[in-house]
């Protein structure tokens, strides 16, 4: 069985599309899945469109809050993410909610993290060139606003996940990565 599995960081959103009826709700988890799926394959262009221009990302962590503002600086930090090369993740999400104007996902968080990367943010890991488990339960609230886009995408992190990652070698044979069309 796969660490990592792209494709479970949707299978909730598909399950509920297929049985949702509200046309507001529907727009909402097609724009999540829309924006999920471009995360995974790095398409900017579609990720971007997901985003309005008054987004506020914030991050809540037990190491502190971190806030991106504005649709520029969401770009910036989803390109730096795409260059970071921890893009291989999932969200395998146990706790979906979806109301009118957000979205509530919920589970575990699983990240392919580079070891390079790792040493760039002061980790020392053995292999510089493997891959290392971050794994942490995370929730992500999905604001969307009047334009029926995202205006935030905020998570919050139970615990550390880079605690002890460099103990936690992963393998790029135990991900399985989004095949798009």
């Amino acid at each position: 069985m796969p660490v990592i599995d792209q494709n479970l960081t949707w299978r909730k959103v598909t399950e509920r599309l297929a049985t949702e009826t509200d046309p507001v709700l529907v727009r909402n988890l097609e724009l999540l899945l829309q924006h999920m799926k471009a995360e995974a394959s790095l398409d900017m262009e579609s990720l971007m469109a997901t985003v309005s221009e008054k987004a506020l990302y914030q991050n809540f962590s037990p190491s502190g809050q971190v806030d991106i503002v504005g649709k520029a600086a969401v770009q910036q930090f989803y390109e730096n993410f795409a260059a970071s090369g921890a893009h291989r993740l999932h969200l395998d999400i146990d706790r979906l909610v979806v109301d009118r104007h957000c979205i509530l996902t919920e589970g575990v968080m699983r990240m392919a993290y580079p070891g390079r990367t790792l040493e760039a943010m002061g980790k020392t890991v053995a292999d510089p060139d493997g891959y290392y488990l971050y794994e942490a339960r995370m929730a992500i609230i999905w604001p969307i606003g009047d334009d029926g886009l995202f205006i935030g995408e905020d998570s919050y992190t139970g615990a550390d996940g880079f605690d002890g990652i460099e103990d936690r070698p992963v393998s790029l044979d135990d991900v399985v990565e989004y095949e798009f069309a």
